[in-house]
C-alpha cells in the first residue's frame, strides 16, 4: 500500500525540523539517528549533508544498513510538559539511495534547500539522497482529558477503509486540529470532476455561534416542512431538537457547496443540465474522498443532506458568497457513540448485468 505522506504527516509536522530514522544491519542490530527531512507525495527525502562527520557520507552507518536491509522506520514526535499535547507519527517503509541525476534526487534537492536554509551553502547535490517510500503509518495523540488514543488508520488497505467508514451522529467535544480537517479537504480536491473544473467549495464551521445560527435557521425551515407533511407536533419538535443538537454538538461542521461558475456553458438546455449533473456527481465523489480520508486519520463523520432542502436558508444564515450552493452538511470529530451498521446489499445483488 502506498499513500500520500504529505497527508500522513500533517501540516504542522511537515514543518518540523528533525525526526528519527531507525535502520537495522544485516544481522538485525538496530541503529537510530536524528535526521533532517522533507516529505513529498509518498516519499520522505533525507540528505547526506556536510555536517561534521568522521566518515564519508556513503560510509555512514545508516547508509550501510539501508544497503543491507532496506526496511526502515521514521518517527516524528512532539513532546510537551503539558502531557495532553503529546503526539507522534511513525512511518514504516523501504529506503534506497537516489544518486545525483536521478528523478528522486532532482526532486529532493530544491525541496530540502527550501526547508533548510543551511543547505543553500552545502554541496548536497553531489551526494546521494535517502529516499523512503512509505508503506504504512501510525499516528498517536494524547486527548485533552489526558487519555491516549490512536488517531489514524492509514495502514488499512482501501477495502478495509471503505467497509469501516460509517455514519456517526454523536461526537466527543474534543476540538479537531485544523491540519486534520485540511487533510480531508486535500483528499477531496483529487476527486474526478467535469473538465477538471472542481466545481465545489467547502465551508468549515468550528465556532459555536456559527453552528448555532445555522442550526436555528435550518430547524425553522425543517419544522415548516414537517408540518406540511401533517406530522404530529410533538414528534416534529423532538426531531427538530435532535437535529439541532447534532449540529451544535459536533466539533467540526463542513458544508460542501456546488460552485457552477467554472463549468462550460452550452446554448442548449439538455447539455447544460448534463453539465450540472456531472458537477453534482463529482461533488459526491469529493465528499466520499473526504469521508474516507477522515476515517483513515481516526476521525468519524456523518453525512446530512438537510441543506439540499433549504440551500437558500443555509446560504443566508452563513452569509455565503453568490454562487455557492450548499448541498450537504458533514459532521466531523471523534465519535462518542458508535451506532449499529445498517445492512448492505451484497455485490451480487447490486450487479444487474455483467457480460
Amino acid at each position: 500500500m502506498t499513500f500520500d505522506t504529505g497527508i500522513a504527516l500533517q501540516a504542522g509536522e511537515l514543518g518540523a525540523r528533525v525526526a528519527r530514522l531507525a535502520t537495522t544491519d544485516a544481522a538485525g542490530r538496530p541503529y537510530l539517528v536524528p535526521v533532517c527531512f522533507v516529505a513529498s507525495g509518498e516519499h520522505i527525502y533525507i540528505a547526506l549533508d556536510a555536517k561534521p562527520k568522521s566518515v564519508a557520507p556513503t560510509r555512514l552507518k545508516r547508509v550501510r544498513n539501508i544497503l543491507a536491509n532496506p526496511y526502515v522506520s521514521f518517527l516524528l514526535d512532539t513532546y510537551s510538559e503539558d502531557w495532553s499535547r503529546l503526539s507522534y507519527v511513525q512511518v514504516s517503509g523501504t529506503a534506497a539511495l537516489a544518486e545525483p541525476g536521478s528523478a528522486h534526487h532532482t526532486a529532493a534537492i530544491p525541496l530540502l534547500r527550501d526547508k533548510y536554509p543551511q543547505y543553500l551553502t552545502m554541496p548536497i547535490e553531489t551526494e546521494p539522497v535517502i529516499v523512503i517510500t512509505a508503506t504504512s503509518a501510525h499516528r498517536w495523540q494524547s486527548a485533552p482529558n489526558g487519555e491516549s488514543r490512536a488517531v489514524d488508520r492509514v495502514d488499512l488497505d482501501f477495502a478495509a477503509l471503505a467497509r469501516g467508514r460509517h455514519v456517526v451522529r454523536r461526537f466527543k467535544p474534543d476540538p479537531v486540529p485544523r491540519e486534520l480537517v485540511e487533510a480531508t479537504i486535500e483528499a477531496a480536491r483529487w476527486a474526478p470532476s467535469p473538465h477538471g473544473a472542481q466545481p465545489w467549495r467547502f465551508v468549515v464551521l468550528t465556532q459555536p455561534a456559527l453552528k448555532e445560527r445555522l442550526s436555528d435557521a435550518m430547524s425553522a425551515e425543517w419544522r415548516r416542512n414537517l408540518e406540511m407533511d401533517g406530522g404530529d407536533r410533538e414528534a416534529t419538535e423532538a426531531r427538530a431538537r435532535a437535529s439541532h443538537a447534532r449540529i451544535v454538538n459536533t466539533p467540526v461542521v463542513v458544508i460542501p457547496c456546488l460552485y457552477l461558475a467554472d463549468l462550460q456553458v452550452y446554448p442548449d438546455r439538455q447539455r447544460q443540465e448534463a453539465e450540472v449533473t456531472m458537477a453534482i456527481q463529482s461533488l459526491g465523489a469529493a465528499i466520499q474522498n473526504m469521508l474516507l480520508s477522515a476515517y483513515s486519520l481516526g476521525l468519524d463523520t456523518g453525512w446530512m443532506c438537510a441543506p439540499l432542502f433549504c440551500p437558500e436558508v443555509v446560504a443566508s444564515a452563513l452569509d455565503l458568497a453568490d454562487g455557492l450552493i450548499p448541498h450537504a452538511l458533514i459532521q466531523m470529530g471523534w465519535g462518542s457513540v458508535d451506532p449499529p451498521r445498517r445492512p448492505h446489499k451484497p455485490a451480487s445483488e447490486l450487479i444487474v448485468r455483467y457480460e
